[in-house]
């Protein structure tokens, strides 16, 4: 099953036209994308650098991973929010890009992996975490968001 159709009736919405017609919307989406994208990154690099040993080691990892969790899921949904009409805007585009298939398969293992193994093992027992799985978490949950947000932003220089 072939998701061209799905693209092309994307790029072609009268609020995708719209849209197109204003070349600050596009700039502006882009801005807000690159915030949300920050906002995500420091919650989520906030208690991966602790899962690792270092940044807040005088608080409870659990403590840490709470309080940064509403910058992490605000961060996630401005991401998505902004990432949708980026989208819709380019979806053509995107759609012949190996590397937005690439994020979009990577993407889907770092949410799982972020909202499951991760938040697991820092709402756990940080005595029962040891130091070597709290670096290999911390570790493996940097890659896959890396492997996510670098090719984002290769798209528009490769594709």
């Amino acid at each position: 099953m072939s998701l061209l159709p799905f693209f092309q009736w994307m790029e072609g919405l009268a609020i995708t036209e719209s849209l197109r017609v204003m070349p600050w919307f596009g700039a502006m989406i882009n801005v807000m994308h690159l915030l949300a994208l920050v906002v995500f990154a420091g919650g989520l690099l906030i208690v991966d650098i602790r899962l690792m040993g270092g940044g807040l080691t005088k608080q409870p990892l659990s403590q840490v991973a709470r309080e940064a969790r509403p910058w992490l899921i605000g961060g996630f949904i401005g991401l998505v929010v902004t990432g949708i009409p980026q989208l819709m805007l380019t979806a053509i585009k995107e759609y012949y890009a190996p590397l937005f298939w690439f994020k979009m398969e990577v993407l889907l293992v770092a949410i799982i992996f972020t909202f499951t193994v991760r938040h697991n093992l820092t709402m756990g027992d940080e005595a029962r975490l040891g130091r070597v799985w709290g670096k290999v978490v911390g570790i493996i949950s940097i890659a896959l968001w890396s492997a996510v947000a670098i090719p984002a932003r290769l798209i528009g220089l490769v594709g």
